[in-house]
């Protein structure tokens, strides 16, 4: 199974808009941050993690293929601003989208137009199917089991897919959750700067602390800000099995 980083970056992007400082400025590609999302690969089977505004771009310099499935965390424009350039992607037929209530039912009205029943031709062919966490789900030969963490008072979905797990805007996550958390062995998680603490993000440390509570062989850091620093500078200063993600790196899982 291989893993890409289509985007790590906050819900702004990196550079910051206006923003002159040392990472916004750098020319290290490394320091270049769309918004966060993953594309797991399986065989023939291809799955994208949130669908963002970057989705057109990110998918531009990779292989025209079918997707099997859009799996969401949540409704946040940074996480579903972009599932109206899947309509490329619906010449092999209908997309999957899979996403908790809250974010199904959101689309809906943000994207109304999909869900007419009297379509206007060329919209996205997308199906929603509801998921709960814990409740497995299957796409290809792939098993995904949705975990439930908390973006500040919003209960969200994090996904474990074999040995990873891919969680992104954490803040909380109940003590029950870690039993589905048992023989990770790669897992990709939010940390968006150093410090302050933020109201429905973690920090670095918070990340780090999760990281050692799941006992991951491997950690990745993603949906990080500006802040955070530049990419080989805050890498030196990690943990040795923890690191900032970077667009474009692949994994293999």
């Amino acid at each position: 199974m291989k893993l890409t980083f289509l985007g790590t970056g906050t819900s702004v992007g990196v550079p910051t808009i206006g923003c002159k400082c040392k990472v916004c400025t750098s020319t290290d590609k490394h320091d270049k941050r769309l918004r966060a999302s993953v594309m797991i690969e399986s065989g023939d089977t291809r799955i994208v993690i949130d669908c963002g505004p970057d989705f057109r771009a990110q998918m531009l310099g990779l292989e025209f293929r079918k997707i099997d499935a859009v799996l969401l965390t949540h409704i946040h424009y940074d996480h579903v601003g972009g599932l109206d350039d899947l309509r490329p992607f619906c010449l092999f037929g209908e997309i999957n989208i899979y996403a908790n209530k809250i974010t199904a039912e959101g689309l809906k009205h943000t994207m109304p137009y999909c869900f007419d029943e009297n379509k206007y031709p060329g919209v996205p062919k997308i199906n929603i199917n509801v998921i709960r966490p814990h409740k497995s789900l299957h796409v290809g030969g792939l098993e995904i089991i949705p975990v439930e963490v908390m973006h500040d008072k919003m209960p969200i979905l994090g996904y474990r897919i074999g040995d990873l797990l891919y969680i992104t805007d954490m803040k909380t996550i109940d003590e029950g959750e870690f039993e589905y958390f048992h023989g990770v062995k790669t897992l990709v998680v939010n940390a968006l700067r150093f410090a302050p603490e933020h109201h429905s993000h973690q920090t670095v440390a918070d990340a780090i602390a999760f990281a050692r509570k799941v006992g991951a062989e491997r950690t990745f850091f993603t949906h990080m800000g500006h802040d955070i620093g530049l990419h080989k500078e805050t890498n030196k200063i990690l943990p040795d099995d923890i690191k900032l993600a970077f667009d474009g790196q692949n994994l293999e899982i």
